[in-house]
């Protein structure tokens, strides 16, 4: 593949732009950034949440038992039903004796009495309620094993291929387990595609039945710019804690799990976080549907389709190499009518220094139709020249 060398006046507007507050530098690019911190729990991550950029990481891969952080992916389900149109925020549920008998840390709903699906949301993300998982798994598909099915197909969409789910509430169970990274990876799509219900991460108590709990994410009273997101723990998964904070307009995602204690869980998850803010920064270099390049289109109604990324193009790199950043954009081959809207046509492609940072999909920003018989056969004579 090679570079794309045709452009349009607005585009070499734009990327004189860009390589003016990116110029590009020879050589390696050089950080004097502290190695991280070496934590104490089994596993661990961290990430920035828009470039997807991993900071540190230790066992990130490895299989852990999630716990409570299962209600992540529980929520994130319930959401994508809520987004289509299956249910609604002001359903009643019907509370089932199997969820009212659900062991662990509750909501304290009632059998036989109907709680709208907003406060059993409530219920579970704040207060941490296994019942209210429960509730909500059977309002939404009738029972918890054809829940467990919604959950681990979401998980195979977003790429979560070392996670497998049985139950919506994390719970033991052998075949129930996940990693630090898959954790990030529905922690993620559930901010980016929920902001509005994902702002009930951060309250500090929810009441229901006259019962007033806390959150128990300890983040929300250690550090004023965390916003959730959810603990867990179970003796066999340790003490579990998936943070998340957002300093300006830098969002990082940290997964702890497996340590000794709720101290410990929380106190590795600040390291983590205030290691990223303090020596990393992430910059938004293409916004999401901005043209980047016009690429010449055989065949087709029109010679020219504009192209550039589907979502924002972020470079998360270490504090003092903003300037070692550089910019191309890469064509798969040559373009042929009909291409439709979104269409991978090539890559945008980042550097720092020497060293590849980021490839991301270049896609068509509209569609091209076939042109007709005269166009076609210009074009036919053309392209052999």
């Amino acid at each position: 593949m090679k570079p794309v060398s045709t452009k349009s006046a607005t585009t070499l507007a734009l990327l004189w732009f860009v390589l003016w507050a990116l110029p590009c530098a020879p050589g390696h690019a050089q950080s004097n950034i502290p190695a991280p911190p070496e934590l104490a729990p089994r596993g661990y991550l961290l990430i920035d949440a828009n470039s997807g950029k991993t900071m540190v990481e230790k066992n990130a891969d490895e299989r852990q038992e999630p716990a409570s952080l299962t209600k992540i992916m529980t929520a994130y389900v319930v959401f994508r039903e809520i987004a289509g149109g299956k249910i609604h925020l002001t359903d009643q549920v019907m509370i089932s004796e199997n969820a009212w008998r659900t062991g662990g840390s509750k909501m304290f709903v009632k059998v036989g009495s109907q709680v709208s699906v907003e406060d059993l949301l409530k219920g579970m993300i704040i207060q941490s309620g296994n019942d209210a998982a429960v509730a909500l798994a059977e309002h939404v598909a009738g029972s918890v094993g054809a829940f467990a099915n919604l959950m681990n197909d979401h998980a195979q969409r977003l790429g979560m291929t070392a996670s497998h789910f049985t139950n919506p509430n994390g719970l033991p169970d052998p075949d129930l387990y996940t990693t630090a990274r898959d954790m990030s990876r529905v922690t993620m799509a559930l901010i980016r595609e929920f902001p509005d219900y994902y702002a009930w991460y951060k309250t500090q108590e929810f009441t229901y039945n006259n019962i007033t709990q806390q959150n128990r994410n300890p983040l929300l009273k250690r550090d004023p710019t965390a916003d959730g997101v959810k603990t867990g723990h179970t003796q066999a998964a340790g003490y579990c804690l998936v943070g998340s904070a957002k300093r300006d307009d830098m969002r990082l995602v940290s997964v702890v799990m497996g340590a000794i204690s709720p101290k410990a869980r929380a106190d590795a998850s600040l390291a983590l976080l205030n290691y990223g803010f303090r020596f990393y920064e992430s910059q938004l270099l293409y916004p999401a549907d901005q043209p980047l390049e016009s690429l010449r289109v055989w065949y087709g109604d029109t010679q020219k389709l504009p192209v550039g990324p589907a979502m924002g193009v972020f470079a998360t790199i270490p504090r003092g190499l903003y300037n070692k950043l550089s910019a191309y954009l890469e064509k798969t081959s040559d373009l042929v009518a009909p291409i439709a809207k979104g269409t991978q046509v090539g890559d945008i492609v980042l550097k720092l220094g020497d060293d590849e940072l980021l490839r991301m999909p270049l896609v068509a920003l509209q569609d091209v139709a076939e042109g007709n018989l005269l166009r076609k056969g210009i074009d036919s004579v053309l392209k052999q020249f």
